[in-house]
């Protein structure tokens, strides 16, 4: 009985070690690069994150978009710098997920700078925002992922997707 006590121990030690790990060591970055959706052409960013608890990092990123509007049979070009910080919680140890995974949820935070042309008449304007957002990252290995994000507010309003890269 006492044998079997300590197999199941064992068991269940290495379980817990082959799953439901962090996909990212505390003190540890990854380098997010992709493109997003949204109402206003198609956003490229950059943003890193960093793991400050086991289950918890906080990053930062920074997007950039161009798109052309037809307003009042005039077309006109408007460039949208995002700047943004966000905290996300993962997943991965409560749900006992694979270590090839990463699903996490949070909020951000942002700066929008819109810039338009002079003689625009359109309401487009800077201003800060608040956002949500979920997420999934798949490793192809120890140091290269593909991830999908959905969330609203700030930059992206749809989603985005792209590669993510520990450093």
């Amino acid at each position: 009985m006492k044998s079997l006590a300590i197999i199941i121990t064992i068991i269940l030690v290495a379980t817990n070690f082959s799953f439901g790990q962090g996909s990212l060591p505390v003190g540890k970055n990854q380098l997010n690069i992709g493109v997003g959706l949204s109402e206003y052409g198609v956003p490229i960013y950059l943003g890193i994150d960093h793991a400050v608890g086991r289950d918890f990092t906080i990053g930062g990123e920074v997007s950039f978009r161009g798109y052309r509007e037809n307003w009042k049979n005039n077309y006109y070009r408007h460039n949208i710098t995002q700047i943004s910080g966000n905290g996300n919680y993962h997943f991965n140890r409560i749900f006992q997920m694979p270590r090839k995974w990463d699903l996490y949820a949070g909020l951000n935070l942002g700066f929008t700078i819109w810039s338009s042309p002079n003689d625009y008449g359109g309401s487009h304007s800077s201003g800060l925002g608040l956002g949500a957002q979920l997420g999934a990252r798949y490793y192809l290995n120890n140091k290269v992922g593909l991830n999908l994000e959905f969330g609203s507010g700030n930059a992206f309003y749809g989603g985005k997707f792209g590669l993510t890269f520990k450093l």
